[in-house]
């Protein structure tokens, strides 16, 4: 702790005293004046009766009490602080500036298609990986500038990406150290943890780097370089205008870029972070999401203590209320009564006493105005931690003032802590001021948007309903002013994304209904198969049983005919008569049968007859046999049983394939 009181405004008291050596010689000027007057209007003999009542002594101490007031009052502006606290303030996500090196060595072609072409598929595939972490876009060459601000909204940061080249920043050159001091501005915000990475080459370096990734890391800023291109290099191709080939030096030699290596990693370890080379497929930056980012405590991220030096300036504000009330109360005479009324003042010492009361109401109320000022000086300053804990300890003590609920929910706001600032907002929402109820209103549809859209990926529904809430309160804003014209901006913006929403959410419930009604249909049709084997099953049960009661049936007619033709007389007549004609029947049926296989064995014997003579006469003439034909025939067959070979024979006309149609 101090053993000093610091001022967090000193100006104020430079101003004081200004003001009081101004204000004592103004008094001097007074009194020579009042004696010039009291000269021309008595002699001296009488001076002594005129004014006998009246004491300098008094009008002396009470000058010096209005002066002393007065000091106080500016020492109240000066805003005196004696002593520190410390107070958990919440914080949430990592801010990461990803600074990409834009020079033309940064066209060479020692990884493919190029090295800053790699550099950007590398940040695509690194910010796909995050959720809820703000990340800003900072080119440069032999400058830098911000093309995308820190932001949650990852498609714009993407939009900004693709739309980076060479050509972007006109001065060349790869200043480092510019670009270091450019991303302390950037994340100033105390309530993120402070990550720059740093992609490029190396090459051409100018500034000092070193000292000012040293002054980077006393602010708490961690860079982590990203090394592109190879440690043997490649010539730098000529861009634009359709030129073509490398560039050139002064001498007309070939300019080779290569990748340091040691410069990166010296600027790295100054402030404890990490260097590693892109690589091909930007495994790099995997690297440092794997090994670094992803293992930041989620505690960490949730609260930090904060330390906040304690306002004193309640002391010399009622040591100036005091001093005051004493020079109004002390006459300037002689008399028994030292302390009188106002109301018995003669009007000139009314008029002094009601300068001083003025003087006191303005001290008073810049007083106030300073203490009320805490938080918007602190927010003005980007400090958003020390706004929102003095708009916090405000609200203890009265916690229905809807400015101070407005005031938290824009500090909230800051510090990404969407969920507080809408509900902040909607109790600013109970003013009876219209004005307030606008931007209350404006306000909590902003925030209802962001916190809906860290939530867009994980919980579409609740994204949704986030996001109709946002479109109500901008509508309120413009119920109460039509001409708002950020409000209908982000009404018609947030309206068209929570279409674009419901209806890719209503396309994956379709998808998710297909595929269900595709399960059943197959459940479906497989009960059904099950169904049909179970029915062949039965039916091929019954007809089985089926066929063993018909034979069995058979059997038993067998049998009942065995036994009726047993149980007949063997001496019937009309029995014998029936067995001579079934002998005689089978007797003529055997002849034709031996007759007609007699007459088929002689044709057929004829047939070969015949086809021997054939072929007899057609080896005499040269030519194959039916038999030798039919071998070649199997010999040209393929697998599957078809020709792969035409006789020469059948090429021709149709005439001449007729003709010379022979094996």
């Amino acid at each position: 702790m101090n053993t000093l009181p610091t001022f967090a405004e000193p100006a104020w008291l430079v101003a004081g005293i200004v003001v009081i050596g101004l204000l004592i010689l103004f008094f001097r000027q007074m009194v020579q004046k009042r004696q010039q007057e009291l000269a021309r209007f008595a002699s001296s003999h009488l001076l002594g009766k005129l004014c006998g009542s009246v004491s300098s002594r008094r009008r002396m101490f009470k000058k010096i009490v209005l002066l002393l007031g007065i000091l106080c009052c500016f020492a109240a502006l000066a805003r005196p602080q004696y002593g520190v606290k410390w107070i958990d303030v919440k914080r949430k996500g990592i801010d990461i500036l990803f600074a990409i090196d834009t020079s033309k060595s940064m066209l060479a072609e020692d990884v493919r298609p190029n090295r800053l072409q790699r550099a950007k598929y590398g940040v695509l595939d690194f910010v796909g990986q995050l959720e809820g972490d703000r990340v800003g876009l900072m080119p440069f060459a032999g400058s830098a500038f911000l093309m995308c601000p820190m932001t949650i909204d990852y498609s714009a940061f993407e939009s900004s990406l693709q739309a980076l080249d060479s050509a972007i920043i006109p001065r060349g050159g790869t200043d480092l150290a510019g670009v270091i001091r450019e991303a302390e501005a950037v994340l100033s915000n105390e309530a993120n943890h402070k990550i720059l990475v740093l992609i490029t080459d190396g090459e051409n370096l100018e500034g000092d780097t070193l000292e000012a990734a040293t002054s980077a890391a006393e602010k708490g800023m961690t860079i982590y370089t990203v090394g592109v291109g190879t440690r043997e290099g490649e010539l730098i191709p000529l861009s634009g205008n359709g030129k073509s080939g490398f560039v050139k030096d002064s001498s007309g030699k070939f300019i080779t870029s290569q990748l340091d290596e040691k410069g990166l990693t010296e600027i790295a370890e100054r402030t404890d972070g990490l260097y590693v080379p892109l690589g091909a497929e930007g495994e790099g930056l995997q690297i440092i999401y794997q090994q670094k980012l992803s293992l930041i405590p989620k505690e960490e991220l949730a609260e930090k203590r904060h330390k906040v030096p304690l306002e004193r300036f309640i002391w010399p504000l009622g040591a100036a209320i005091i001093l005051l009330m004493i020079e109004f109360l002390v006459g300037g005479r002689k008399s028994k009564r030292s302390l009188k009324l106002p109301f018995v003042k003669t009007a000139g010492r009314r008029k002094q006493k009601a300068v001083a009361m003025v003087l006191c109401c303005g001290v008073l109320s810049g007083a106030v105005q300073v203490r009320a000022s805490i938080g918007e000086d602190a927010y003005k300053a980007e400090d958003y931690l020390t706004a929102s804990q003095y708009y916090t300890e405000q609200l203890e003590r009265t916690p229905d003032d809807p400015i101070l609920h407005y005031n938290y929910g824009t500090a909230a706001y800051k510090n990404n802590l969407f969920e507080d600032a809408a509900q902040s907002f909607s109790e600013a929402l109970q003013s009876s001021d219209l004005h307030l109820q606008e931007l209350a209103y404006y306000n909590r549809g902003n925030a209802l948007f962001q916190q809906g859209q860290e939530s867009v990926t994980t919980d579409k529904q609740h994204t949704i309903e986030l996001w109709k809430q946002a479109v109500l309160s901008y509508e309120g804003a413009l119920a109460l002013n039509a001409a708002n014209d950020d409000a209908d901006h982000n009404l018609e913006l947030v309206t068209k994304k929570l279409e674009e929403l419901q209806k890719e959410q209503e396309q994956e419930e379709q998808q998710e209904q297909d595929k269900q009604q595709k399960q059943d249909q197959q459940q479906e049709q497989e009960k059904q198969e099950n169904q049909e084997q179970d029915q062949q099953q039965s039916d091929q049960q019954s007809q089985d049983g089926g066929e063993q009661e018909q034979n069995s049936k058979q059997d038993g007619e067998e049998q009942s005919n065995e036994e009726q033709q047993g149980s007949q007389p063997e001496n019937s007549d009309s029995q014998q008569e029936q067995d001579a004609q079934s002998a005689q029947q089978e007797e003529d049926e055997e002849a034709e049968q031996t007759e007609q296989k007699a007459s088929a064995e002689a044709s057929q014997e004829a047939q070969e007859q015949q086809a021997r003579q054939v072929d007899q006469a057609r080896r005499e003439q040269g030519k194959m046999t039916s038999d030798e034909a039919e071998q070649l025939l199997n010999s040209l067959k393929d697998e599957e049983g078809k020709l792969n070979f035409v006789p020469a024979g059948l090429s021709g006309t149709p005439e001449n394939q007729e003709t010379t149609r022979d094996w």
